[in-house]
């Protein structure tokens, strides 16, 4: 008998070890699609793999991002050894231009209600303007047409055929629409949910993950030349978090705050030229701009911006020394708000910008009113009279404490100077400081309304 119920044990344990092996693992993408999340993305896959997880579900919602991190994201799709599963989720969530091209490179993609994926065209804003294409015979602006040649952009047309092809290849691979995802591409069109399912994009809609899960339980799925079954309906669901560093790197990369962090470092550095001694706004705003100098390593930047950045803040302090009536203030406040609204604006590899309203508004309102304050102060300061140092002693009034003959000493603010004077002097005369040399002041006779108290 007890043969019999060991023999029953050891047949039941690699079931038992084999429904406990089946675990989902799920990541969760929220924001812009940067270096960090690339990272994050390609560490959970080979973590899941490692752990021979049945599925790995990525929870996304993003505006966009970074060509070469969504690049290397979608190779990481593509070429992942276990089944990856897009839901783009919550409700009111969207996959929109790089999301795009991760939704479509998931063995499964999936959409909760309330969401939409596509609007994947590089939009272009400045530099490099189109160039003329020349004109074949016939055509207008051919050699028989006094037509204008046409206008080709290049740049711009070089950029939307390869993101269409991209995203052509990628769609094929999946076995989705391949009109669509170009015209994504090239028309910048966006679907809701349900006509994403209708137009096979994407394959189902789901209300959350547990609905999820269960719809695609037994879904038969291509892996490289092999069929996999899913069986993710009782499966443990395992949230797999981001590392510190990714996440750290994530945050900084966000255009948003290394804007904030920019501009936070400019503002410490400026308090502490303006008042040294104070340590603290010097130490923050060189870490504010470290962590910036880090975040533009990973943002591409538009250098127009950057040098529109730079002017600003130089007409700002040119306003200290120079009278302009506010003209130079204005012009430097213009000028960084440009630049800061253009600073992120690289459309050929980047969907990454700046809100104007929400972000770069208020902290231009607040950089300015800062910077009003510290005009104001600074060139109040300059039309006060000198007092400390010997150029402050010129105008003051004294009191001679010896005959000056034409040497002499007087007294000034309880102090004792040798002083000297063209015309004779008595003691206990007032007198008037008209000058100082080295240690010797010049003095004449006080009239009555004559210097300074």
């Amino acid at each position: 008998m007890t043969r019999v119920l060991l023999t029953l044990v050891a047949g039941l344990l690699p079931l038992g070890q084999a429904m406990a092996a089946e675990t989902v693992n799920v990541i969760t993408v929220d924001g812009m699609i940067t270096p960090g999340i690339a990272s994050y993305i390609e560490k959970a896959i080979e973590q899941s793999e490692a752990e021979g997880a049945t599925a790995l579900v990525i929870e996304l919602d993003t505006p966009g991002g970074l060509l070469n991190a969504t690049k290397d994201i979608v190779g990481s799709l593509l070429n992942a050894e276990i089944p990856i599963v897009v839901f783009v989720s919550p409700r009111g969530a969207w996959a929109a231009s790089a999301g795009t091209f991760i939704t479509l490179a998931a063995h499964v993609a999936a959409m909760a209600p309330g969401t939409s994926i596509g609007a994947a065209h590089p939009v272009f804003t400045g530099g490099g303007g189109p160039t003329p294409s020349p004109p074949l015979p016939g055509q207008p602006g051919g050699e028989e047409s006094d037509s204008p040649p046409a206008v080709r952009d290049y740049r711009n047309e070089k950029a939307e055929n390869f993101t269409a092809a991209f995203i052509e290849s990628i769609a094929a691979e999946r076995e989705r629409n391949v009109e669509w995802a170009i015209e994504a591409v090239r028309n910048s069109v966006a679907i809701s949910q349900s006509e994403a399912v209708k137009l096979n994009v994407v394959d189902l809609v789901a209300d959350d993950l547990d609905h999820l899960l269960e719809l695609i339980d037994g879904r038969v799925i291509k892996m490289g030349r092999e069929q996999v079954t899913l069986h993710t309906k009782d499966a443990r669901v395992v949230r797999v978090e981001m590392a510190p560093m990714d996440a750290f790197f994530a945050l900084i990369s966000d255009p948003s705050i290394a804007m904030l962090l920019l501009m936070a470092g400019l503002a410490g550095i400026y308090i502490e030229v303006q008042s040294p001694g104070l340590i603290v706004p010097g130490l923050v705003g060189v870490v504010s701009l470290v962590l910036a100098g880090l975040a533009f390593q990973v943002i591409p930047i538009n250098w127009v911006g950057a040098l529109l950045i730079i002017a600003g803040l130089a007409l700002l302090v040119a306003e200290i020394f120079i009278t302009s009536f506010g003209v130079l203030f204005a012009a430097g406040i213009t000028s960084f708000a440009f630049g800061a609204y253009m600073l992120f604006r690289v459309p050929e590899i980047s969907d990454l910008s700046v809100p104007f309203w929400s972000v770069i508004f208020p902290a231009v309102v607040v950089l300015s009113g800062f910077m009003a304050i510290v005009v104001f102060g600074v060139g109040r300061s300059f039309g006060r009279p000198q007092f400390s140092g010997r150029e402050a002693l010129v105008g003051q009034l004294a009191v001679s404490e010896t005959d000056i003959r034409p040497q002499g000493r007087i007294r000034v603010h309880g102090e004792l100077w040798n002083a000297e004077s063209d015309e004779p002097i008595e003691r206990g005369q007032k007198v008037e400081i008209v000058g100082v040399h080295d240690l010797i002041v010049r003095v004449r006779e006080a009239s009555g309304s004559a210097g300074r108290t």
